[in-house]
């Protein structure tokens, strides 16, 4: 059972710690001290909301289809390659200072719609937790939970250190080499956790 909470929980890490419009968006409002619990409770119940998903419908389809389990498996084995090797070829690429606008504040109403379109409205949230953090799951069942309950831990901790410490990361975060640095540790993870399923699969 930990096990399965240890690896949902770097899974759900690896994922979700990828620059990108909503993380970028945290970390502003984070730097700008402006509605920061709002906006980390929106993004982390959200997450919470979609893993579950994710984890109960990889459930049923699981039950129902007795290949699901092992095409799920594969699949995310490939995915977790591909999505490594594009966090490595963004930290080749170079990084990007994160610099906050210097703008007057936003009504909160205004920075929950913000934040609610970011989450909602971006299908790569859908592909990483609902697809693939349910169908990697699986491979820890009967534990499945344990690992949907590590993976909401982490966006948890993810989004609330991110929007609380982001005055204290500023200074590092304002350096390029910072952002190269993350994504080559996302990508390792990936390709650890790939590499993991992969030998798991080929011992069963």
């Amino acid at each position: 059972m930990l096990g399965s909470g240890v690896a949902g929980f770097l899974s759900g890490l690896g994922l979700i710690a990828a620059i990108g419009a909503q993380n970028a968006f945290v970390l502003r409002q984070g730097l700008r001290r402006e509605h920061v619990g709002a906006v980390v409770l929106i993004c982390a119940i959200s997450d919470a909301i979609l893993v579950a998903l994710g984890v109960a419908g990889a459930q049923a389809l699981t039950s129902t289809y007795s290949g699901f389990q092992t095409v799920m498996l594969w699949g995310g084995v490939g995915f977790l390659l591909v999505y490594g090797g594009l966090r490595f070829r963004a930290a080749w690429q170079g990084g990007t200072a994160l610099v906050p606008m210097q703008t007057k504040p936003a009504p909160l109403r205004r920075v929950v719609l913000i934040c609610l379109a970011l989450t909602w409205l971006n299908p790569h949230v859908y592909l990483d937790t609902v697809a693939l953090l349910g169908a990697l799951s699986m491979q820890y069942a009967p534990y499945n939970w344990g690992f949907g309950a590590g993976a909401i831990l982490a966006s948890f901790v993810f989004f609330a250190t991110l929007g609380y410490g982001a005055r204290l990361l500023a200074p590092v975060l304002a350096r390029p080499r910072a952002w190269v640095v993350l994504e080559v540790g996302i990508g390792l993870i990936m390709w650890a956790i790939a590499a993991t399923l992969a030998l798991r699969a080929l011992a069963a």
